[in-house]
């Protein structure tokens, strides 16, 4: 048997946005990696070993996978949303750095539905035009360089999406983050709170920046800024492809 590992990713949380092309690898798989949530997501079958694992041991968890694939597994790794995006796909690459059969194993990336990309949606079009994307946890990077990038992308006129903007752990980071903003941006700068888009507990909220507080936002919420040009049109908002 060939083995083989897939990075897929499962969409914000609906089924219907796991793409086809990750459902047939869920398929076709032997064993399925992830973090425990992402795991509980996929059904299970016979011949099918679910592995699931905590949010912070994302090399081993990587590991584990490319070992069972060099053994002749099928294995798909798991991540919420698409897996390039603050997700798994950088985590194995990362692991794949330490064996000597980079080269020789059979690996894909399978992509996905990211949740920024889940929230633009249901609120129109607020990323029509350049965007950045900053992940708000310090888990990974300190908190000066959360600062410094979102410094220079609120200086460089972009509107922004944020993820992991304020948890249970840290609820004072993201008042600290509106406060950058508010330096460098305009009081009336349109911003989307938008929590667990495409589940049953989704709900979106439009405010503006003067009107934005560290509670509307928690580790379910994806939080969308706008540039100076993004505006509303009815109850939709959008950032025209144009600039003047």
């Amino acid at each position: 048997m060939t083995g083989w590992v897939a990075v897929a990713g499962l969409g914000p949380g609906d089924d219907a946005l796991i793409t086809p092309q990750a459902q047939s690898a869920l398929a076709e798989a032997t064993d399925v990696v992830g973090y425990g949530p992402y795991v509980a997501r996929v059904a299970p079958r016979p011949g099918l070993v679910l592995h699931p694992s905590d949010n912070r041991v994302e090399l081993e968890r990587a590991a584990h996978a490319l070992d069972m694939a060099a053994a002749g597994r099928r294995v798909v790794v798991v991540s919420s949303g698409d897996p390039g995006v603050f997700a798994m796909a950088a985590a194995l690459f990362e692991a794949l750095e330490t064996r000597a059969d980079a080269d020789a194993l059979d690996i894909r990336i399978l992509p996905g539905i990211t949740a920024m990309l889940a929230a633009a949606a249901r609120a129109g079009a607020p990323l029509g035009h350049d965007f950045a994307a900053i992940n708000l946890s310090d888990n990974l990077k300190p908190f000066a360089e959360v600062e410094r990038r979102l410094r220079h992308a609120a200086r460089g006129g972009f509107a922004m999406a944020f993820y992991n903007p304020r948890s249970k752990a840290r609820p004072h980071q993201f008042a600290r983050v509106l406060e950058i903003l508010r330096e460098d941006c305009t009081p009336d700068r349109l911003v989307i709170f938008a929590r667990a888009v495409s589940t049953p507990d989704e709900a979106l909220r439009t405010v503006t920046l003067a009107e934005a507080t560290p509670e509307m936002a928690d580790m379910r919420t994806v939080v969308i800024v706008g540039s100076e040009a993004t505006r509303r049109v009815g109850r939709w908002v959008y950032t025209p492809r144009s600039v003047p």
